[in-house]
Order: structure tokens, then C-alpha cells, then sequence
């Protein structure tokens, strides 16, 4: 198959505008964002929640915040409650919300006025609120923290506030490092051993100094950030397009996206789908399912037969041969990737994966016609990348379609 050159080309660009973009908007929010963690850290220590919620494809940011701060991917963090509300936002946050709580609502460039409305009512009951974004009427200025879309792209908008978010879990627990918690984890402290322990005397009102150091941080990741953007630029734009032209013509015959990850890779499973069968606006849908959009299934599964079939078994059900899979993994290891990823290569799917790392097990077995690796070993960093390679294929897609 030829590869459009220009359209590798334009994929190249776009990923260096990206850069561009990002790095502007945190060199200017870093401090704010600083101490936006603070004041969350100090409402956790307090018992407080974080309540994450979204409509359409920002659903799932909530669904990955949820992740992030319950299950940190690093292990040693600690777990602190947050929940993906987005099924029933309102009813739930009119029953479920205490004061020390924090609400973070995720919309689209121009905002959403329910999403804007539930935020505002949450800050009058004592909440810290986040508006992502403040929409174009400018009221969002109301929240503890909100923002002016610096983007109307949708996919570029939403790369950001994923930055954005992880650039928050990962600094609230750089204020717990300095004041330890004392906190009872049961059985789960072999896996996260700092979430309880030991105490400093150290108040958090005195770590205020921390901010600047923070607020450096924040740029610093999001530069390294920029740098594997331009890697994947300048050394996979083509492989980006090769793919995409792949996937576009087992559409053309009938076919459907498959797509499936785990934990924060799940989350960007469900995004690529909605972005496929409920594009933006002036996009053309796309035939597409996420197999991690299926929570019954998946705990039905895993435990009645195994985690590592929790995938392959939805595969067996839903695959015609004409179909596309799409796996996104960090580690290029899990175990019901790969062998999700065997049965679709012995069905004669055509077979995509997003990785990270050296692309792990799915690489050096040849699992994916189309192995598309993100060469880092942090993996927020790598699922930021990822999120730009998803949204690209899903650019050409479109591209495609109307040529």
C-alpha cells in the first residue's frame, strides 16, 4: 500500500502544533494549576472526594480521573477516593456532595451549560470546583479553577485537559511526600506502601514555598511531553498513516473498529469509539466498539473464567472477519492484549496497536501489523502521546472519507 505523503505531511504538523500550543497554555497556568493542588491535597487530608463528570467523549476524562487517583500508576502512591459521576451528575451531586469535596466537570471547547450549572451549585455547597473549560459566556470564572479553551479543535482540546489532569494527580501527591498521612490501608499496603505510615509535623499551609518548585515542575513535564510528540513526528507520522489507510478500507468493506485497553488505556479505548460513532461536529461517524466500554461483561468474565480473557472472549463475539482491532497498551504487555490481539491476527482481522516503552511483548512477537510505540517508560506521558496518535489516525480517517 502507497503511503500519502502528504498526509504524513500534514500528521507531522499537526503533532508540532500541538507542542506549540500545550507548551504556551502550562507556561502560563503552571503556577495557578500549583496551587490548585495544594488546596486539593489540603481537601483530601480533610476526607474530601473528588467527583469527576462529562458528557459524550468527556465522559471518559472523567472515567480516567477516576483511575488516576484511585488506582495511581505508581505504585507506592496512595489511593485517594474520587469517582466518575457522569451516568447522573446532577441527582448525584445533589445527594452525594459534602463541603470538603472537590467536583471537576469536563465539556467541550465552547462549555455546556449543565455541566457549567451543576459546578457553580457544588461551589455553593463549599465544593472546589473545576470548569473544563469556562464556556464562552466567561461565567466558569466563578469556579476555583477555570480556564478560556485556547483551542476550538476538539481532539487538540481534549489532549490538553488530559495533560492537564494527570499534571493534577501528580502534583497533589508531591504535597503528600512532604506531610506523610497516617492512614490504616488494610491488606493493600504491600501494593502502596506510603499510603499510610508515617507523619511530619509539617502543615500544609507552610508548604506554600513548594509552589514554585511545583509550578517549574509542571512546564518540565510537559516539555518532556513535547519531546516524544516530535519523536513520534518526525519517525511515525508514516506509520500513522499507513495504519489509518488500513483501517479505512476494512470500513469501506463493511467493517467496524474493535477497541480495547485497560485502566487509563480503557478510558482512551471508549474516547477513540465515541469519537468514531459520535464524531465532532462536521465529522462523518465511523463503525466502532470499545470492548473496555463494557463493565457486566468484563467483571462477569473475570470472574467467572479469568482476567486474561476478559477481552478475548467480547472479541470472539463481536469480530467479522472485515474488522479492525485497536489495541492501546503502555507496557505492550498485558496479557489479555495479547492474547486478544492472537485470536484477531488467527481471524484475519487487521490488527493496530498504541504502545509504550520498547512496545513490549506485543512488538517482539509481531502481534500487530501496526505497532505504533511511544518510547517512554512513564506512563502518563506515554498515554498523553498516545491520546495525539489516536486522534490523528481518527483525523485521516475523516480525510478519507471525503477524498
Amino acid at each position: 500500500m502507497a503511503i500519502d505523503v502528504a498526509l504524513a505531511t500534514q500528521v507531522e504538523e499537526s503533532l508540532l502544533e500541538r507542542n506549540r500550543l500545550f507548551e504556551a497554555f502550562f507556561s502560563r497556568e503552571a503556577p495557578r494549576l500549583a496551587q490548585a493542588c495544594r488546596a486539593m491535597a489540603s481537601r483530601f487530608m480533610r476526607n474530601g472526594r473528588l467527583l469527576a463528570f462529562g458528557k459524550g467523549p468527556y465522559a471518559t476524562d472523567a472515567q480516567h480521573v477516576s483511575v488516576e487517583f484511585v488506582h495511581p500508576v505508581i505504585v507506592g502512591k496512595r489511593a485517594l477516593p474520587a469517582l466518575d459521576i457522569s451516568a447522573f451528575f446532577q441527582s448525584w451531586l445533589e445527594t452525594a456532595l459534602q463541603p470538603e469535596d472537590m467536583v471537576m466537570g469536563f465539556a467541550p471547547p465552547e462549555g455546556d451549560s449543565e455541566i457549567e450549572e451543576s459546578l457553580l451549585r457544588a461551589q455553593e455547597r463549599g465544593a472546589m470546583a473545576f470548569a473544563l473549560p469556562t464556556p464562552t459566556s466567561g461565567s466558569g470564572g466563578k469556579s476555583s479553577y477555570s480556564f478560556q479553551s485556547i483551542t476550538n479543535h476538539p481532539f487538540l482540546h481534549q489532549e490538553l485537559i488530559e495533560i492537564l489532569y494527570h499534571t493534577l494527580w501528580e502534583t497533589v501527591h508531591v504535597y503528600f511526600e512532604h506531610r506523610e498521612l497516617g492512614h490504616n490501608v488494610g491488606e493493600a499496603g504491600f501494593l502502596y506502601p506510603f499510603l499510610g505510615g508515617g507523619q511530619t509535623h509539617m502543615d500544609l499551609e507552610t508548604l506554600e514555598a513548594l509552589e514554585t518548585e511545583v509550578a517549574a515542575s509542571i512546564q518540565m513535564k510537559v516539555r518532556d511531553d513535547a519531546a516524544l510528540r516530535e519523536h513520534v513526528a518526525q519517525e511515525q507520522a508514516e506509520a500513522i498513516v499507513a495504519a489509518s489507510q488500513a483501517i479505512y478500507e476494512r470500513v469501506q468493506r463493511g467493517g467496524k473498529l474493535i477497541i480495547f485497553g485497560n485502566g487509563g488505556s480503557a478510558t482512551d479505548a471508549n474516547d477513540l469509539a465515541i469519537d468514531c460513532f459520535q464524531p465532532p461536529s462536521g465529522y462523518r461517524p465511523v463503525p466502532a466498539i470499545s470492548l473496555s466500554l463494557e463493565p457486566a461483561n468484563i467483571s462477569a468474565i473475570a470472574n467467572d473464567v479469568g482476567i486474561d480473557v476478559i477481552f478475548l472472549r467480547q472479541l470472539i463475539a463481536h469480530a467479522r472477519p472485515q474488522d479492525a482491532v485497536v489495541a492501546i497498551s503502555t507496557s505492550g504487555g498485558s496479557r489479555n492484549i495479547c492474547m486478544a490481539l492472537e485470536e484477531a491476527g488467527k481471524r484475519g482481522l487487521l490488527t493496530v496497536a498504541l504502545l509504550g516503552y520498547d512496545g513490549g511483548e506485543i512488538a517482539r512477537r509481531k502481534l500487530a501489523q501496526f505497532p505504533l510505540v511511544v518510547s517512554c517508560d512513564y506512563i502518563p506521558r506515554i498515554q498523553e502521546v498516545q491520546a495525539s496518535m489516536y486522534h490523528s489516525m481518527r483525523e485521516i480517517l475523516e480525510v478519507l472519507s471525503r477524498a
